[in-house]
């Protein structure tokens, strides 16, 4: 199979300086040549054969994907974290294009899979919503923030400042000026809207999960709601990307860092690689789960977890667990089953 992208693959049989230095000026041509005209004559209509192209992942990559092997191409999306190690010199698009075809040939190099039309919309939900969110936690910091510069002090929590903020507009004029009252006003305005905003988008991403095969066997999996499961098929499909659950999970981040030398095994915090959405969620999941030790026994990981929880500190077993959550949703969307609690009874 010959490398027909933006740049040819890497000979690696070179003879005299001269013969090299022509080598690599025909091949700056061809890459300069295959930039502007590669496109322009409608994505590889002029290769009859089947070619395989190499794309650093980025943005649009995927609707460029999806055109190329419509084409009949074999094209690899690469991660530019896995590209950059080939890439050699100083960085400019030659060497860019170097780096995708060394690493496109590699047997160890973990590709992009190309997202559909359905992921790349519940995906954009996702990102609407995430933005959403975060402009709501920003305005309602900044409320919190202006009142605690006057000596006023809410109760950790949306709802208990969202139930006092009234009392406190209409009966704390002694000491909030009506000037501050109008700037606090208009932010719980500000608030109001952005929960408007959210609540439709919410609605939607929950319809659209509950009517997906693999966002209902997700579902079953403890503390994964819609929301989790929704990011999850919008993030690897079937999961076919990877070959098992703890590839995923490493995905995320959600193992620890690997310092090894020798026979030393050293291992520090978590990466925090990957998708950080996913990650934030997974690590939200458990912490519900850890509120709630009555329920344990109910899971098959409650011995694990009842004896975790007595060595390790709470925000280790919250990853740890989060790491367990990932891995167990990856293995009921790959294998096309619901979760199944096997309760073991501990050991006495």
């Amino acid at each position: 199979m010959g490398w027909t992208g933006r740049a040819p693959a890497p000979d690696g049989t070179q003879s005299a300086p001269g013969a090299c230095q022509e080598k690599e000026r025909r091949h700056a041509s061809h890459v300069q040549r295959s930039r502007s005209d590669y496109y322009r004559n409608g994505y590889g209509q002029e290769h009859t054969s089947h070619c395989l192209i190499g794309i650093e992942a980025g943005l649009a990559t995927h609707y460029v994907a999806r055109e190329l092997a419509a084409l009949g191409h074999d094209v690899k999306q690469v991660p530019p974290t896995y590209a950059k190690p080939f890439r050699q010199g100083h960085k400019n698009d030659f060497r860019d294009a170097y780096s995708v075809a060394e690493a496109v040939q590699r047997p160890t190099t973990r590709f992009v899979p190309a997202k559909t039309d359905e992921q790349l919309d519940l995906q954009a939900l996702h990102r609407v919503r995430s933005r959403l969110v975060s402009e709501r936690t920003a305005v309602i910091n900044q409320i919190r923030g202006f009142l605690l510069e006057r000596g006023i002090i809410v109760r950790q929590g949306l709802r208990f400042l969202r139930q006092a903020l009234p009392d406190i507009l209409a009966k704390r004029t002694d000491v909030l000026s009506p000037l501050m009252v109008r700037i606090v006003a208009d932010l719980a305005s500000d608030w109001r809207q952005l929960d408007e905003r959210i609540e439709p988008v919410t609605d939607e991403i929950e319809t659209l999960a509950k009517s997906d095969d693999g966002c209902r066997r997700v579902m079953t999996v403890p503390g994964i709601g819609p929301i989790i499961s929704s990011a999850m098929v919008a993030a690897i499909g079937n999961g076919a990307a990877f070959a098992r659950g703890r590839d995923f999970s490493a995905w995320i981040g959600l193992v620890p860092k690997q310092m090894s030398t020798g026979d030393r095994t050293i291992l520090g915090r978590i990466t925090k690689r990957g998708n950080g959405y996913l990650r934030t969620l997974f690590v939200q999941a458990a912490r519900v789960i850890l509120l709630r030790p009555a329920s344990w026994p109910k899971h098959s990981f409650g011995v694990w977890l009842a004896r975790a929880a007595q060595r390790l500190h709470r925000n280790v077993l919250a990853a740890a667990l989060a790491n367990k959550l990932a891995r167990i949703a990856w293995t009921v969307l790959a294998q096309g089953r619901g979760y199944e609690a096997r309760i073991t009874k501990p050991a006495v």
